[in-house]
């Protein structure tokens, strides 16, 4: 790579190529210690303790809530950094300051700069993103950074801030073959990022791992607040793209990620306000309202219940996992489609398939395809599952090619969901020419 030829597409090609990368090849780059990710960031002088930081873990629901986090501070007034993953159309999704994708000058400047590090350590492509990704926060004076862990938490590469708090949305069996197979060692893995004195919030309570976490707060002397303990939603519709959210203590909030499943999300989100108040005393119930009125255009985020058509209705949705999939089934249910059901699902290899086949509906068209990646689940393969499982379903191949094909079937009252992971969904964006930066 010369460095007076390096070009963004390049280094994209290298980062991808050269680097262990999770979204591509699966566990085999799963790297069980921060040794690496400790190496590169003193390297670059340990950018991470120069911004406060907001730590988020789950199995669902931790990207809604970095970016309802995310949001809430940016319009609190606050510099905020956000850092999440995987990406789903542009790599510099990873890494946003009030909303804005990192610059692609960075990005290749940061690369040049590091390759010698990267050389000596041999880093995943994850932990080099953690270490760009602060590197940038730093450089660009955010105040405050809502940190989303990749997978787990104890080992994972973004396990190196010293939080304000501490943020464990839910857990679900997911990434057993790394975390454990049982909700407890899920649970205990996510435990780790529960820092000695640093106040935690798990959103959901579940008597298999409320001992878990109530046993690591009492290890670490850290107060523990189950969100739904606080807040519990007593009401929830939809109008327009927008859901009207109603809690038990008389909150009313309006929110641009509509799906009733959200709720969960934001009970979280506001109790996380309330504590962070005393740290970042900008926060307001004002702010906080605002802030989840308008995820959407405040930090970009796609993927979540996101309407992207109508006549027909294209719904594009990430969920990929038995609990994933059910909070999207329930969607369904309570938004009564008119018309047709047809939905597009593709999955890759390393997923509870049969667990997720059987929360689908019976009366629905399936268009089975694969997204392009090493990972990805054969349609035939996916095809055979569904029809095992009794769902009437054509093989379209590609992401692309099953679009075409449930849209040129569909009628005006029909409705697309578009679904079974986010490689799927981040392809559907493409196809419909939908910026993420």
């Amino acid at each position: 790579m010369s460095k007076t030829e390096l070009t963004y597409a390049e280094v994209l090609n290298y980062l991808y190529q050269q680097l262990p990368m999770y979204q591509r090849i699966g566990p085999a780059a799963y790297k069980k210690d921060l040794t690496n990710t400790i190496a590169l960031l003193e390297w670059w002088g340990n950018p991470q303790h120069a911004f406060k930081a907001i730590h988020i873990a789950g199995t669902n629901g931790k990207g809604s809530v970095s970016h309802m986090l995310a949001s809430t501070l940016q319009e609190s007034g606050y510099k905020t950094g956000l850092y999440t993953s995987p990406h789903l159309r542009d790599f510099r999704e990873r890494m946003k300051l009030n909303g804005k994708c990192v610059s692609e000058e960075f990005v290749i400047q940061w690369t040049e700069k590091s390759k010698e590090i990267i050389s000596e350590v041999k880093p995943s492509f994850f932990e080099m993103t953690v270490a760009m990704a602060f590197s940038w926060f730093r450089e660009q004076g955010a105040a405050v950074a809502v940190v989303e862990t990749g997978l787990g938490g104890r080992l994972d590469s973004t396990n190196v801030v010293s939080p304000l708090l501490s943020i464990i949305t839910n857990i679900g069996l997911d990434h057993q073959a790394m975390l454990g197979d049982t909700l407890e060692k899920i649970a205990f893995e996510k435990a780790g990022i529960i820092k000695a004195g640093v106040p935690v919030i798990i959103g959901k309570r579940n008597p298999s791992t409320d001992p878990v976490f109530n046993a690591k707060a009492k290890e670490t002397g850290s107060r523990l607040t189950f969100a739904e303990d606080n807040f519990q939603p007593s009401e929830w519709r939809m109008i327009d793209d927008r859901g009207i959210f109603k809690f038990q203590t008389g909150e009313e909030i309006i929110c641009d990620l509509p799906a009733r499943y959200q709720a969960e999300n934001i009970a979280t989100v506001l109790v996380a306000a309330s504590v962070l108040m005393a740290e970042l005393p900008q926060i307001s119930q004002a702010s906080v309202h605002q802030g989840l009125s308008d995820v959407k255009r405040s930090t970009g985020l796609r993927g979540r219940w996101d309407i992207v058509g109508r006549q027909p209705e294209i719904i594009l949705d990430i969920a990929h996992n038995q609990d994933g999939m059910r909070a999207a089934m329930d969607m369904l249910g309570a938004t009564n489609p008119l018309g047709k059901l047809k939905i597009l699902i593709g999955m890759v290899a390393d997923k509870d398939h049969c667990g997720v086949i059987e929360l689908l509906p019976k009366n629905a068209d399936y268009y089975v395809c694969a997204p392009a990646l090493q990972r990805a689940l054969s349609p035939e393969m996916l095809a055979e599952k569904l029809s095992a499982a009794g769902l009437k379903n054509c093989v379209a191949g590609s992401v692309e090619l099953a679009a075409k094909a449930a849209i040129e079937s569909a009628g005006a009252v029909d409705t697309i969901l578009i679904t079974g992971s986010a490689f799927v969904v981040a392809e559907a964006l493409d196809y419909f020419e939908i910026s993420t930066c």
